[in-house]
């Protein structure tokens, strides 16, 4: 089993969501985020007065997906998620050992 961890623009959620729906994905955590890369934040402008965001928002979306469902995973995520500008975001996938559903107590493929 792999987690797989994507930091991607806010906007472009539910279009990473259904992808994932489409090839099986069963459950997903999102949690609001902010950070920067090589996009370095903006500069804007309130009031007549000129500021720099640091910090840009973004969304972090986490599942946990069956070896064999990996490849396609990332291929959705990818396609839903560009926009071809700079900032469209990140993958990490790291390996799971093991997941245990509390309810039941089924655990690896089973709990997903």
């Amino acid at each position: 089993m792999k987690k797989i961890t994507a930091i991607i623009k806010p906007f472009k959620l539910e279009d990473v969501r259904e992808e994932l729906s489409k090839v099986g994905v069963k459950g997903i955590t999102v949690t609001e985020v902010k950070g920067f890369g090589r996009q370095k934040g903006h500069t804007e402008l309130y009031r007549g007065a000129e500021y720099v965001i640091d910090f840009l928002p973004k969304v972090k979306l986490e599942a946990v997906v069956s070896d064999s469902q990996l490849d396609e995973c990332v291929e959705a995520i990818t396609a839903a998620a560009r926009t071809g500008k700079i900032g469209d975001g990140k993958i990490f996938i790291e390996a799971v050992d093991r997941v245990i559903r509390i309810r039941t107590g089924e655990e690896n493929d089973q709990a997903l």
